[in-house]
């Protein structure tokens, strides 16, 4: 695994967050380089202010520092804290961070966009370009050739402007914009439905996971989740739009319920929903983190977790190991953690390793997925 990226004469050491021994991904990709070429090539005047969204590990953040000024708006906290350790590590000076719901900067001279995952975060980056920007303002953007549709081409022009094309370059392309649509479509910020079956109403920013409907996964876990008046503290890891805590707090009315996410999104969107489905005099917490990594909880009660296996575009099972081992640190003795995922992933395995395996135990399973019981 490559941890340096040289370009140009120059080489800038780049790990990922959290940096773990034996990596086998590296912290950029082609996407990365195509845009660092490219801008090099354009021979900018020294002092830009590039605004750079979805920088995943800081790649571009830590190259453009060096001669412009850089604004990294990004809705990952890891993303964020990673390109703070690469920063820091290449003494490179200081960027502006934000998230992706904050106002664009005003004085911007350039915009480099790595394409997010999800549709209704680009949308709602473009929209808010358009709202922002200049029309002089070039918008570049780069991602897998294979992931740039005609569709996507399409958003492009509705909610930003005029579009093209570059060549294909070691299986990316670039796209060139510009903030010149005639009339650009009214983009909400939030997406608001009702769960089927429950008396709970959610509300999801753009970036908020399965933010248009409820997933497989979360709706077999809400069937499945405990009465239990000795509970008192409940830690939603991964917690999304919040939907398995408003439900854990309607069951269990009396409980402190604590929501983490790495999307800024997502915690907000559970702050929201927590206070809109339950009131806002029950005791919350919502935070932006990497798992649990620096938290001061103690003595929690259960866990619940309905852990990814993505971290941007890489399938990884480091963060689900992650989430078991925090979650094993806050538990208080005969704490629980409650953890749903598809059978093919092998969870109780990696808790039977953690908890012991006469700790563990299945509460619930269908044809696709499985909820385990680990008791501490």
């Amino acid at each position: 695994m490559k941890t340096e990226l040289t370009l140009h004469e120059r080489t800038l050491s780049l790990f990922r967050y959290p940096k773990r021994n034996n990596e086998t991904l590296q912290a950029w990709d082609a996407g990365d380089e195509y845009l660092i070429n490219h801008i090099e090539e354009m021979t900018l005047e020294e002092n830009q202010h590039i605004l750079i969204l979805n920088d995943n590990f800081g790649a571009l953040s830590c190259w453009f520092s060096q001669r412009h000024r850089v604004t990294m708006m990004s809705d990952s906290f890891i993303s964020q804290k990673g390109t703070q350790c690469n920063l820091d590590l290449n003494d490179c000076v200081n960027v502006t961070f934000a998230s992706t719901m904050a106002d664009i900067p005003a004085d911007v001279d350039l915009v480099l966009i790595q394409l997010p995952k999800s549709n209704r975060h680009l949308i709602w980056q473009l929209s808010q370009l358009r709202h922002s920007l200049p029309k002089s303002v070039p918008v570049i953007a780069v991602n897998k050739a294979k992931d740039i549709h005609s569709s996507t081409l399409k958003l492009f022009e509705k909610h930003l402007g005029e579009t093209k094309t570059s060549l294909a370059w070691k299986k990316h392309r670039l796209v060139f914009s510009q903030a010149n649509t005639p009339s650009p479509q009214p983009v909400s910020a939030s997406t608001q439905w009702s769960v089927d079956g429950e008396d709970i109403t959610l509300n999801n920013l753009p970036n908020v996971y399965s933010g248009e409907s409820l997933d497989l996964g979360a709706r077999f876990m809400i069937q499945n989740l405990p009465v239990d008046p000795t509970l008192n503290h409940v830690v939603d890891l991964g917690c999304g739009n919040g939907v398995l805590s408003v439900k854990m707090g309607q069951l269990n009315p009396s409980i402190k319920l604590t929501c983490v996410d790495e999307s800024y999104m997502a915690v907000a969107s559970a702050r929201q929903n927590l206070i809109s489905n339950l009131g806002d005099n029950r005791e919350i917490d919502c935070i932006a983190n990497n798992c649990l990594e620096g938290l001061n909880l103690e003595n929690v009660d259960l866990v619940m977790c309905n852990p990814p296996f993505h971290q941007q575009q890489a399938i990884t099972d480091h963060i689900a190991w992650q989430m078991f081992c925090d979650a094993k640190q806050i538990l208080g003795s005969k704490g629980q953690l409650l953890v749903i995922g598809n059978r093919h992933l092998g969870y109780d395995v990696k808790l039977a390793r953690l908890f012991g395996k006469s700790n563990v135990k299945v509460v619930a399973a269908n044809k696709k997925f499985v909820i385990l019981q680990a008791t501490k």
